[in-house]
């Protein structure tokens, strides 16, 4: 095999929930020989770069946690960006992970060497690693999707990204463009519609909105929880059996959506009196074919006003404006882009390259990305992906899902160590069996169904992103590696040899 000699057993790319799960685990295991590069000057991942005025999780806290930590001080049923954050920093000293973590590591290039069975990591200043095992917890929502729109880099005003937000920057008494309706603008729309002068929102396709049912813990159930464990664990799995049962209503195709779509219409006509905006903001789509977004505020926030809800779509922007498509122009002093995510494209060109130098762009050009169980990829030997395709939901705790995630991935560590098998490499076949299985399932759900044209889905209108099925049932097909499915790469003789890995345990 050559020489198998690596710095590390596992290398962890991303201080998510997905990375600082994966660590834990490793390190609950016994397991002292990894890494974890974070592309940032802090852990946290989204919970860290989305710090914009009224980022919040649109999941229950209790649940969007990890099972092993429980927190029963959360202060809200949906808990602000810097609570988690503060959550995921406790996690972190609580383990004692932080010793393995680097921060300012942007992968840019991971390849697999064919002859030494590892993975050869790069960062964006050239600093270099090798490891036996990759695991990528960047997940999907980590790069902003920037829109090609005309004339944009000729705005001299401010702009930004949501996920970039120029907190320096006042908003108070400034005419402002934002631009998108998704999950990030319903937030921030009701924060700074307060302190502009003028919020002109730019809506392509307006979401379903539901009550958001979030309110403040009382300090005597925190106590109660703190106290009690058995309670508050019981109040999760409410949460989750309660959450679960939405799910039908996705997969099960567009019936049961139309059904309980009149509740979401009656929410905006009792919320927008005016019918001409009452009108603007209502969907042409069936619930659920775009992620149902939560709020309580953002509908009175659009009926201010100071703020007017543009769906002639845009033109093209000028040095100090922006012109609609009608060719009205509105001037304004900064433009901002709730645009969301790259999603349906995880990783640019030359990232990361599997077995004989092959992109993994390339082999999923004829797909779109896709995995097995949304963790593994034929041709790219001992390379996990955490969040990876088809794992996200529209309904539930995508904690749940990486937990389920990491499980398998520490059951392939076990067995590979237990058969003295250096590496693994899916067979083509199993993941091609699983996707059109997937995709069959797929095909009648609300998403496809739904008369949309949603991130979810990729140029050629694969639904790349979420998963089709319940949550346990993605729990019960991870919860063992099933090596059957997969070619060896055994170590053989020099197995005890040729892992010498440095312990990094300092």
């Amino acid at each position: 095999m050559g020489n198998s000699r690596a710095d590390y057993d596992v290398a962890i790319i991303g201080s998510g929930f997905a990375g600082i799960g994966m660590a834990i685990r490793l390190k609950q295991e016994g397991r002292r020989s990894f890494v974890l590069w974070e592309r940032e000057a802090e852990v946290g991942g989204t919970w860290y770069v989305n710090h914009y005025p009224g980022c919040a999780c649109d999941v229950q806290s209790h649940l969007y946690s990890f099972s092993f930590e429980p927190n029963a001080q959360w202060s809200r049923t949906f808990s602000p960006q810097r609570e988690i954050w503060d959550y995921l920093n406790r996690c972190v000293d609580k383990y004692d992970v932080r010793r393995h973590i680097q921060f300012q590591r942007e992968m840019t290039r991971a390849r697999y060497d064919d002859a030494r069975g590892l993975w050869e990591i790069e960062d964006a200043q050239g600093n270099r690693c090798t490891a036996r095992v990759l695991v990528s917890g960047m997940g999907g929502l980590s790069r902003p999707s920037i829109p090609d729109l005309p004339g944009l880099s000729d705005f001299q005003g401010r702009r930004f990204h949501s996920q970039q937000w120029d907190h320096d920057y006042a908003l108070d008494g400034k005419r402002v463009a934002v631009v998108g309706t998704g999950a990030s603008a319903i937030q921030f729309v009701p924060e700074i519609a307060r302190q502009v002068a003028r919020l002109d929102l730019y809506q392509r396709t307006p979401p379903w909105i539901m009550p958001k049912p979030d309110f403040a813990v009382p300090g005597v159930i925190q106590r109660l929880f703190g106290r009690l464990p058995m309670l508050q664990n019981l109040f999760r799995r409410w949460i989750y059996w309660s959450l679960e049962a939405r799910a039908a209503g996705f997969t099960g195709g567009v019936g049961l959506m139309k059904l309980l779509q009149p509740l979401a219409a009656r929410y905006i006509r009792k919320q927008i009196k005016d019918p001409v905006l009452r009108d603007k903001v209502t969907p042409r789509y069936t619930l659920g074919c775009k992620r149902v977004l939560l709020s309580n505020n953002y509908y009175p926030a659009l009926a201010r006003d100071n703020v007017e809800v543009v769906t002639s779509g845009i033109g093209h922007f000028t040095a100090d404006g922006v012109v609609d498509q009608n060719g009205v122009e509105r001037k304004v002093d900064a433009v901002i882009l709730g645009t969301g995510f790259a999603a349906t494209e995880p990783l640019p060109r030359g990232a990361l390259l599997g077995r004989d130098g092959l992109d993994i762009v390339d082999a999923w050009a004829e797909t779109g990305p896709q995995a097995y169980k949304g963790t593994t990829v034929s041709g790219f030997p001992n390379l996990f992906l955490l969040a990876g395709p088809n794992t996200g939901l529209g309904h539930s705790s995508m904690v749940f899902m990486i937990e389920s995630q990491i499980a398998y991935v520490m059951d392939a560590l076990a067995r590979m160590d237990r058969e003295g098998v250096q590496a693994v490499d899916l067979q083509p076949q199993v993941q091609r069996r699983f996707n059109e299985k997937l995709q069959r399932k797929m095909a009648g759900t609300v998403w496809m169904k739904g008369g949309c044209n949603s991130w979810y889905l990729d140029a050629a209108g694969r639904n790349v992103t979420l998963w089709p099925y319940y949550t346990w049932q993605f729990r019960l097909a991870t919860r063992r590696f099933d090596l059957e499915n997969y070619a060896r790469i055994d170590a053989g003789a020099e197995a005890g040899a040729a892992l010498e890995l440095q312990e990094n345990a300092a």
